[in-house]
Order: structure tokens, then C-alpha cells, then sequence
């Protein structure tokens, strides 16, 4: 099973895009985050014809995350962590949704970005990551081989970005979004890039401005946490760095990890 993972940015605008990497790489599960799309019209049908079917969570304009399986339905199991928005009768965001696939749980996130930092985003981001783990816990307890995949919007270590200096006031960097991110770890799920890339300097996002990507600019926010049944059947983890280089492409990278049958 090739696990993968893909803030597209615009399912719209990046269509032809994402369909030729689904038809280059052909990833079991392709979780999508940022798709930016109500309900009604997110393009199944275009997926279908490549052979993937679908589940997804839309919002107007923004955030909106989907499951795209090969050959198969993904069976939903929960859309949304229960946490509204950080603006008052904003209602809940969506940035969350929870399929069955062959056996595997897959949990696809787009979680906050919370800039500006301090304020009310960035609380927003710190209780929605607490939601999360809670969740992760009550899965882990079922005992479901499981994958929380997704745009994490924290940058675990400094060697997960080409300047730390650079990035030192954002909210992707601070000590309160690493320690939430590191809590998931500790609660004994396994960082799949990590694992095989224990140096760092692996990117999954290059921003649009100032030549980031000529430049390679870039740092690690896209993440793949497994449970230990599927942490032992890791075979190779992978970012497939050419899509973020093609003519209206994402700012981010699509990042996969292969699992042993």
C-alpha cells in the first residue's frame, strides 16, 4: 500500500496537475488537503476515470481535505474534530476526515496555520491539536492499524528547514507547535519521513515568493504518523519533489510512504 499525501492548493486550479500525478505515481490512497472547493462541486468524476474513487469534506474558498482510493471506496468514519473556528459563529473548519481503506485507517488532516502569532489563530491551533491527539488516542485504542497524514503545519526541528532564523517568528516554528507535534510521537506514533531521513533536510513546501523554489528555499510540513502495525511494515518513504517544479503547480510537494502487505 503507497500511502500519500498532498496540499494541492485549488483542486480547481491545479486539476490537470494532480490527475497526472495520480497517473505517474498511482498511490494506493491519495489524502488531499486545501481543496478549496464546496461539496458540490469537487470533480469526482475526473478522478473516476483514472480509477479512483472518492470521499471528501469541502468548504468555500478555503481549507477542504478528500480521500482518493485506486479501485476502491474509502468508508467514511468521521468528518470533523468538533472545534470551531477562531472567529465567532464561524462554525467548524473544514479540515478533517476519516476513512477505512483495506484494513487501514486513514486519517487525512490540514491542520491550522496559526499566523499571526500571538493571538486568537494561533490558539486556535494549539486547541485544535489537542482535539487531534485526543482522537488519535481513541483510535490507537481500538487497535486499528492506522496513518495521520496531511499538511501539519508545524516544522519539528530546525534541520526541517532551510533557515531556522528565517522562520523563527512563525507560528510553524514555535516551541508550543513542536511540543504538540512532539506529544503525538510520544504517545508512540512513528514519523514515517523521519524514520528513514533521520538527518532532516527534507522539504515538502516551497512558498511562491522570493525564488524559494530556484533557490530551494523550502522546509518539512507535510506529514505521514503511523501506528506501530504499520511502522513495522515501512518499506521507503518518498517526496516527489519534480511536481512542485511543473508550469501552476502547488507550493507543496506530494510526500508518499510505501507499507508491506
Amino acid at each position: 500500500m503507497k500511502i500519500a499525501t498532498f496540499n494541492i492548493n485549488g483542486i480547481k486550479a491545479r486539476l490537470p496537475r494532480l490527475k497526472e500525478w495520480l497517473a505517474e505515481t498511482r498511490p494506493t490512497v491519495a489524502c488531499l488537503q486545501e481543496i478549496k472547493s464546496q461539496d458540490d462541486g469537487f470533480p469526482a468524476d475526473e478522478f473516476a476515470e483514472l480509477g479512483y474513487e472518492a470521499i471528501w469534506h469541502g468548504q468555500k474558498s478555503f481549507n477542504g481535505v478528500a480521500i482518493l482510493v485506486d479501485g476502491s471506496k474509502p468508508v467514511e468514519i468521521k468528518r470533523g474534530l468538533g472545534i470551531d473556528g477562531p472567529k465567532d459563529g464561524e462554525g467548524e473548519q473544514s479540515r478533517y476526515i476519516e476513512a477505512d481503506v483495506d484494513g487501514v485507517r486513514v486519517v487525512c488532516i490540514y491542520l491550522p496555520n496559526g499566523n499571526p502569532h500571538p493571538g486568537p489563530k494561533f490558539d486556535y491551533k494549539l486547541a485544535w491539536m489537542e482535539k487531534l491527539r485526543a482522537r488519535m488516542a481513541e483510535i490507537w485504542a481500538e487497535e486499528i492499524p492506522c496513518a495521520v497524514v496531511g499538511d501539519f503545519n508545524v516544522i519539528p526541528h530546525d534541520d526541517d528547514v532551510w533557515s531556522p532564523k528565517a522562520m523563527a517568528s512563525d507560528a510553524l516554528m514555535q516551541p508550543e507547535s513542536r511540543d504538540a507535534y512532539s506529544r503525538l510521537l510520544a504517545d508512540g506514533w512513528t514519523d514515517a519521513v523521519r524514520t528513514l531521513n533521520p538527518r532532516g533536510g527534507v522539504w515538502t513546501y516551497w512558498d511562491y515568493q522570493a525564488g524559494a523554489w530556484q533557490r530551494d528555499h523550502g522546509f518539512r510540513i507535510d506529514h505521514i504518523l503511523l501506528t506501530p502495525e504499520l511502522a513495522d511494515r515501512l518499506e521507503a518513504v518518498g517526496v516527489d519533489r519534480d511536481h512542485r517544479g511543473r508550469e501552476k503547480a502547488s507550493d507543496h510537494a506530494p510526500v508518499w510512504a510505501r507499507i508491506r502487505d
